[in-house]
């Protein structure tokens, strides 16, 4: 995704739904994403902007869908599984290079309010 002579920075919502699929790996559908997320954020991620979010991952090029076969505790309905693309891989680590320089030279306590 270039523009402007350089890479499009991530969200850090999309940071963050791009960690989770990774970390997920082959469990990363709907329901432990929201999970995962809400637990990682510390907010209520509802399944609406969970799932627009998450095409636009797709449109992006940085996930992939793919259906899981129709379950029938589910009602016969299938899972939708999530999987990095090589350019979700780049942008993850395009994120983490500028977080490290963002960060780079500052203290790990330097926000700590002195009493």
């Amino acid at each position: 995704m270039k523009k402007g002579g350089g890479m499009k920075h991530l969200t850090k919502s999309e940071e963050i739904l791009l960690l989770s699929i990774w970390k997920l790996e082959d469990n990363a559908y709907g329901v432990p994403i929201k999970k995962y997320v809400s637990k990682v954020t510390g907010r209520i991620w509802t399944f609406g902007a969970l799932y627009v979010s998450l095409d636009k991952l797709a449109k992006k090029g940085y996930v992939t869908k793919i259906k899981g076969d129709p379950i029938p505790e589910r009602g016969g309905r299938y899972k939708i599984y999530y999987h990095l693309t090589p350019d979700g891989m780049k942008a993850l680590q395009t994120a983490r290079e500028l977080n490290e320089s963002l960060w780079k030279d500052v203290p790990k306590f330097a926000f700590i309010p002195e009493n």
